[in-house]
This record gives structure tokens, C-alpha cells and sequence, in this order.
């Protein structure tokens, strides 16, 4: 066997392979061994003929198209791994020429895992925030929590600000209803913003029991660009006025509610803090961690191979679809209202998203041969148990998890991980 190797680009070879009078002979061989089970010859019972036997009485078109597979796929795995080429897909095969029982050449061309030029990766320029925590914020979290305990009285008299009403409304533009704009019986938190401005504002003063019009206009920015900017009527009708009522907030109702864990409210406002400080510091961390791979790849010189594009792409629109089903929504359906087509979606968002993700594993993949970074079995069979113990008893799940494939997978993102991890750390000492 001959192999010539070109690069066609840094993200594509081409390998013309030429296949002597010995090789088709074996691929040969090969070939007849796997049709021999389906061959009748008089006198042996089906599978069972010699090959030379099998080889007088197979058709030979079909001896022919299995030589050929045969031959084929065996040199350019075996072209591969003498060239140290690492193929990203099946390649495309053309024959060039072949004489059957002497000669066969054939290119075959595939993206390749690039090589990667990784910028300065111990002096980036990204910073870990500095983290804290005031008074305000632990007293809006305790506020939060009051709420959850606050107990809610039908009163009759003028909304305000922070009453519970419960409202019917319609919207319509043009003088027509327009989808998602009608609820009946809603109850809405007045001051809370979760409609658009002027809603919420246009109900405080009224009582039970009124109905009557308000005149908006979307926000030009709005998600849906049917209605972004536009002006509309809601006509509502308010059915009930409810006054939240908070608890006090004491030692009692510490104790009463939190009796196990705090003795007293001080405790509960440290206990606050405490909590606000480790969620702010996780958050920061993987703030510094995302901006540190986004600037090692900005730095890095990184060929982007298209399916590798493609398949990341694939990735966000499955994640996509898979967020919506929550919302009742297919894809087509929410880039409908936000008018936009998949060919626009795909082409001015998603490609972006997906090209930085693939640039990002593949500076992280190279840093972590760069730096001797392993991800070695024990780890990755304790990573293992961890899922398997998340699963339970779900038998299809676990036998997922035993594939070589889930394995790999494994493997890398630990490795990933620890490349991360790396990076933070050469990166720390500023």
C-alpha cells in the first residue's frame, strides 16, 4: 500500500491511496470469508465450502462490491493511523482507478483536528471580582423569605402598590385580540413589573369590581416583534383586592419557623450572609473561569473545522428545544413570535455561540497536552458511581452509562475540568 497525504487546508486532508496485486488479494480473502455464509455449494452444507470453492460460485459483482468496501476501509484506517491523522469524520472515498486483481487507487478526504497555536495562556489579562456582600442585600433576601410566609386578606377598598389583585384582561391591537394578551382570574403583584410599564400602574387606585381600559404601548425592544412598539388597549375588569400581610420579623419568628437551625434572629441574619457570600463567590468563580477560556481562545490561533461547527450548532438548537417544551412552545413556534426565521436564527446567533464553543474545546484540549494534564481511570469510574447513584434504579440509564462512548465523554470533560482549573490557577498568582 502507497499513501500520498496533502493538505488541502489546515482543517482538511487528502490521502490518495494506491492498493497493489498483494493487497487486493487479501481483501479478497476478507471478502469471501464474509460471503461464503450466504453461498449454496452443492455438496457442503451452507458456510461451510472451502473459499476457493466459494470463490468459483459467488457472483462476481458482488464479490467485486465487497472487495472493494473491504479494501477500502481497512487501508484508510490503517492510512490514518500510520500517518497520525485524526480524522473528525468518515472521509469521502472517490475511486480513481481500479483493475480488478491488480491495482486500486482511491482519494479519500476528511476534516481533521487542527492544530492549535495557544496564545500566552500564563499571562491573561482577566481578573477574578472581588466579592461582597451589604446589608441591603441581606435584607432584601430576608425580605424575600418574609413573603413566603406572608398571608393575604381580601380588603375593600384602592389597590396600592404590593396588594395581590385578581384581574381578567384582553388585549388588542387594532381593535383585535392578539395572542398571549387574555387571562382570566390572574393574579397579579402590583409594583412586581411583570407586565409591561404603565399595566400595573394603571390598576393601583381602583377598587373591586371596576372595569375599564388601559392604553399602552409595548417597549420597542420588546421579545415579540409583532407587537415592539406598538400600541395596544387592555380592557380589564378587577375582581378582588388582596392586602399582603408580613410577619414580624423577631426572634419568635425565627424560632418558631427556623427552630431547628437558628436560636435567635441574629444568627439567622449571619446564617444570611453567610449564604449570599458563598453564592456570590460561586458565581464569581465561574465568571473568572468562563472569561479566562474566552480570552485563551481569543488569543489562540484556532481553525474552526465545520463539523465540528455543525455539531456544536446541533447541540444549541437541541438544548433550545428541549428549554421550550417547559414553555409549552416548539422552536418554530417562539422564533415565530420573535420574527425570526431558523435560516436568520442560526446564521446571526447560533453560528456565533457554536464557533466560540468549539474554539474554547479545542484551546482547553491543547492546553491540557501542553501542560501533561490526564484524567486517569479511578477518576473516571468514581464519576461513574456518582451518576449511577443519581439514576437509581432507571436500568436503561445505567446501562448507558457502561457504554465506552459515556466513558470518553467522561474522560474528557474531566480533563477539561482540570484544564480549567489550570488555567485558574496560573492565573491567580497576580
Amino acid at each position: 500500500m502507497k499513501t500520498k497525504v496533502e493538505n488541502i487546508s489546515e482543517v482538511k486532508v487528502l490521502l490518495t491511496i494506491s492498493l497493489d496485486k498483494e493487497d487486493l488479494a487479501n481483501a479478497e480473502q476478507v471478502a469471501l470469508t464474509k460471503l461464503a455464509k450466504d453461498v449454496k455449494v452443492s455438496g457442503f452444507r451452507k458456510g461451510k465450502a472451502p473459499l476457493e470453492v466459494v470463490a468459483k460460485n459467488v457472483d462476481p459483482v458482488k464479490l467485486n462490491e465487497q472487495l472493494m468496501e473491504d479494501a477500502v476501509s481497512k487501508s484508510v484506517a490503517e492510512a490514518f493511523l500510520k500517518e497520525e491523522i485524526k480524522a473528525l469524520a468518515r472521509p469521502e472515498v472517490e475511486i480513481k482507478k481500479y483493475v480488478p486483481g491488480s491495482e486500486l487507487e482511491f482519494t479519500a478526504e476528511t476534516e481533521i483536528l487542527p492544530a492549535v497555536k495557544l496564545g500566552d495562556y500564563k499571562k491573561l489579562k482577566a481578573k477574578k471580582e472581588k466579592v461582597t456582600v451589604t446589608d441591603k442585600e441581606v435584607t432584601e433576601t430576608i425580605e424575600r423569605i418574609q413573603k413566603n410566609f406572608a398571608t393575604k386578606e381580601t380588603v375593600d377598598r384602592k389597590a396600592k402598590k404590593g396588594d395581590e389583585v385578581i384581574i381578567d384582561f384582553l388585549g388588542k391591537k387594532d381593535g383585535k385580540p392578539f395572542d398571549g394578551g387574555k387571562a382570566e382570574k390572574f393574579p397579579l403583584e402590583l409594583g412586581s413589573n411583570s407586565f409591561i410599564p404603565g399595566f400595573e400602574d394603571g390598576i393601583i387606585g381602583k377598587k373591586a369590581g371596576e372595569e375599564f381600559a388601559l392604553d399602552l404601548e409595548f417597549p420597542k425592544d420588546y421579545h415579540a416583534k409583532e407587537l415592539a412598539g406598538q400600541k395596544v388597549v387592555f380592557e380589564v375588569k378587577l375582581h378582588e383586592v388582596k392586602e399582603n400581610s408580613f410577619p414580624e420579623l423577631t426572634d419568635e419568628f425565627v424560632k418558631e419557623k427556623f427552630s431547628e437551625e437558628f436560636k435567635n434572629l441574629e444568627e439567622f441574619k449571619k446564617q444570611i450572609k453567610e449564604d449570599l457570600l458563598t453564592q456570590k463567590t460561586q458565581q464569581a468563580d465561574e465568571k473568572f473561569k468562563d472569561e479566562l477560556v474566552r480570552e485563551l481562545a481569543e488569543k489562540s490561533e484556532i481553525p474552526v473545522p465545520s463539523v465540528l461547527l455543525q455539531d456544536q450548532q446541533s447541540h444549541i438548537e437541541m438544548d433550545m428545544q428541549r428549554n421550550l417544551m417547559y414553555s409549552g412552545l416548539s422552536l418554530d413556534q417562539y422564533l415565530e413570535r420573535m420574527g425570526k426565521t431558523r435560516e436568520e436564527w442560526l446564521e446571526n446567533e447560533v453560528k456565533k455561540v457554536a464557533e466560540e464553543r468549539v474554539k474554547a474545546g479545542l484551546a482547553l484540549a491543547e492546553l491540557s497536552k501542553v501542560e501533561k494534564i490526564e484524567s486517569d481511570l479511578v477518576e473516571v469510574e468514581k464519576r461513574l458511581e456518582q451518576l449511577k447513584a443519581q439514576y437509581g434504579s432507571n436500568k436503561e440509564a445505567l446501562k448507558q452509562l457502561e457504554s465506552e462512548d459515556i466513558k470518553r465523554d467522561i474522560a474528557n470533560q474531566i480533563l477539561t475540568e482540570k484544564a480549567i482549573d489550570r488555567l485558574v490557577e496560573l492565573n491567580s498568582k497576580k
